[in-house]
């Protein structure tokens, strides 16, 4: 990931902050789309699993200059979702999940360059969950 491209997922995301309920609406909505099952994983009030969501991306953004601040805690992620029944490919099922809600948050400005950012985020996030899973 370089500098521009945390500056786009950076400028992007402050764009979703204010509209994070709706955000995670969309994305649980869309994730469930992809993958019915996937509500079986989700015992309590899908509101609080919302926040939960929007307050563990925008930790992980804020962290984007100096990743090692928040490796532990992504890795620690990994490790409990095992526990749910995560698999490898669920990971990507998720990317598009967030992807397309991003594209829907932002409308016009989820411009090719910012997706690739994202893209890149959630990929280098999602394999220090992966690796720390196994």
């Amino acid at each position: 990931m370089n500098p521009e491209q945390i500056v786009l997922v950076k400028q992007s995301w402050a764009q979703v902050v204010p509209i994070s309920e709706q955000a995670a609406e969309l994305f649980y909505g869309k994730l469930f789309e992809l993958n019915p099952d996937y509500r079986e994983l989700f015992k309590g009030d899908m509101k609080s699993q919302g926040k939960k969501l929007m307050t563990m991306i925008n930790t992980a953004v804020g962290s984007l200059d100096d990743l090692s601040a928040v490796v532990p805690a992504v890795q620690d992620l990994g490790k409990r979702h095992v526990g749910y029944g995560v698999t490898d490919e669920d990971y990507n099922t998720v990317a598009a999940a967030l992807l397309w809600t991003l594209g829907q948050g932002l409308g016009d400005g989820f411009t090719p360059e910012v997706e690739e950012a994202w893209t890149i985020t959630y990929t280098t996030l999602a394999n220090v969950m992966i690796e720390a899973s196994k």
